[in-house]
């Protein structure tokens, strides 16, 4: 019973720092960045109420790029109090280790990564919105006309008209080039095509040829027909430009192999669409290696706990800074480049538990 006392109130300190600080220090870096931008921003002609609501939509990146400097916040500031009372002390003599201590606050620290991990899924949106509002971006059309697009497996789209709020096309020419009769070139050529709720396209009043040669070929009429690798949304057929930070983990993917099969180097989205892993993940291995730091110099006082805090994260985001410039330029793996940071701060922090007396 006491042990769960003692748990819960760790968890309580925890959980008022972590959230002052994941709230805090956003809206800080959102201040500095308003009162850098305000005067271009509003000679452009964005009402004030425009500037403040992108700003808002702006708030879920922030918390996500923050939330690993939160969570260390929160455990230096915990651990150290906890060691300035001499709390430790008592818990330790009363039979509980460093490691049974710390448990609640390692599995807050995991529950603090899940919660970055889905605002970092939401923060693209965020992103967006704000882009929009701000005029950094022009709003998104919602129709396109005659255009080409090349899907996958060889596919080739020839579209008269895309109207993605119908989820609908018209005049459509789908084209495969083939290599033989086992392998035989493809036209499917169709009035119009729906993006229907099974997550498909669905042609309608069309032909479909197979040509193996100049003298070898098959046609059949269908009133309706469903491609297999026809698999792009409305969206994915826009082709609207995006930036990294506007596409989420599943779309950025999906950009990145776009980028690649039009034999450009994707390299540098590789290492950030990494670091939407690596960046909740790191609010685990932050929390490992900040909790034992801080009990090796609580008695140093609140000043020397700020100065950890602040060190640590100035000194995670230019090994993330690093990351990202070796993993562009090939030095190594554009996966393996964004990891790299939270190896090195947990590499640190088994060595400190290590050297914690239990």
């Amino acid at each position: 019973m006491t042990v769960r006392l003692l748990d819960r109130y760790v968890l309580r300190q925890w959980t008022r720092l972590f959230l002052v600080t994941a709230v805090g220090f956003p809206i800080v870096a959102t201040m500095i960045d308003l009162t850098d931008r305000l005067s271009r921003l509003l000679d452009r002609g964005i009402p004030l109420r425009d500037i403040a609501l992108g700003y808002v939509y702006l708030m879920p990146q922030k918390i996500f790029e923050v939330m690993p400097a939160a969570v260390l916040f929160a455990t230096v500031f915990t651990v150290g109090s906890l060691g300035r009372l001499s709390e430790l002390t008592a818990a330790k003599a009363g039979g509980v280790s460093f490691g049974r201590l710390m448990r609640p606050l390692f599995l807050a620290s995991a529950a603090a990564a899940v919660l970055c991990l889905v605002v970092g899924d939401l923060a693209p949106v965020g992103n967006a919105k704000k882009l929009e509002l701000h005029g950094e971006k022009a709003r998104a059309s919602q129709q396109r006309y005659n255009f080409v697009y090349r899907g996958d497996k060889g596919w080739v789209y020839t579209i008269r008209t895309l109207d993605v709020s119908q989820r609908a096309m018209r005049d459509v020419v789908l084209t495969r080039q083939g290599t033989g009769e086992r392998y035989p070139s493809l036209v499917v050529s169709a009035d119009s095509a729906v993006w229907d709720s099974t997550g498909g396209w669905r042609l309608f009043h069309g032909v479909s040829r197979a040509v193996a040669s100049g003298r070898q070929q098959a046609a059949f009429a269908f009133a309706t027909l469903r491609l297999p690798a026809m698999t792009q949304e409305p969206a994915d057929l826009l082709a609207e430009p995006k930036r990294p930070e506007e596409m989420r983990w599943a779309e950025l993917g999906r950009y990145i192999d776009a980028v690649e099969r039009s034999g450009n180097d994707a390299a540098r989205l590789e290492v950030l669409r990494g670091l939407k892993l690596a960046l909740p993940a790191a609010c685990i291995v932050i929390a490992l290696f900040g909790a034992p730091l801080a009990v090796t110099s609580y008695r140093s006082g609140t000043a020397v706990g700020i100065g950890i805090g602040l060190g640590t994260t100035i000194a995670y985001l230019l090994l993330i800074q690093l990351s990202q410039a070796i993993g562009t330029g090939g030095v190594v793996a554009p996966g393996l480049a964004a990891w790299i940071p939270n190896l090195l701060f947990l590499a640190a922090a088994l060595l400190l538990l290590a050297r914690v007396r239990s």
